[in-house]
C-alpha cells in the first residue's frame, strides 16, 4: 500500500497521542466502560487538570468520545481497536523484558560463579 505525505503525518500524529503515559492510562482506564473525569483522575493518579487536558486532546483525535450527562462528562472509548494496537505493542514489549531479566540473571550467575 502506497500512501502520501499527508497519510504518514496523521500516522504519526495518532501514535503521537499514544507515546504519553498518561493518556495511555486513561485509554486503559476506558477498557471497561465509560468513565467520569472524578474516576479517571483517581485511576490515573493525575490531576483533574492534567487529565481533562489529555481528554480533550483525546476526544480531539477521536480516539474517545465524551457524553455529557447533567455535571458530569463521561468519556468512553469510539473505537475498541485501539486495545488490540496497544496488546500487540504491549506483547512486544513483554517478550524483550523477558529476554533482557533473562540475560540478567545469566550475567549475574556467572559473575556469582567468577567470584567463588
Amino acid at each position: 500500500m502506497q500512501l502520501d505525505d499527508q497519510a504518514y503525518a496523521r500516522i504519526a500524529k495518532y501514535f503521537q497521542l499514544l507515546a504519553e503515559p498518561m493518556r495511555l492510562k486513561i485509554l486503559n482506564g476506558l477498557r471497561d466502560g465509560e468513565k467520569n473525569v472524578s474516576e479517571l483522575v483517581a485511576i490515573s493518579g493525575g490531576t483533574q487538570a492534567n487529565v481533562s487536558k489529555h481528554l480533550a486532546m483525546l476526544s480531539a483525535a477521536k480516539l474517545i468520545g465524551r457524553d455529557a450527562r447533567g455535571t458530569k462528562a463521561y468519556y468512553s472509548i469510539v473505537d475498541q481497536q485501539i486495545f488490540d494496537l496497544c496488546g500487540l505493542v504491549c506483547g512486544q514489549l513483554a517478550i524483550q523484558m523477558s529476554m533482557e531479566a533473562a540475560a540478567n540473571e545469566s550475567f549475574l550467575s556467572a559473575m556469582q560463579s567468577n567470584a567463588n
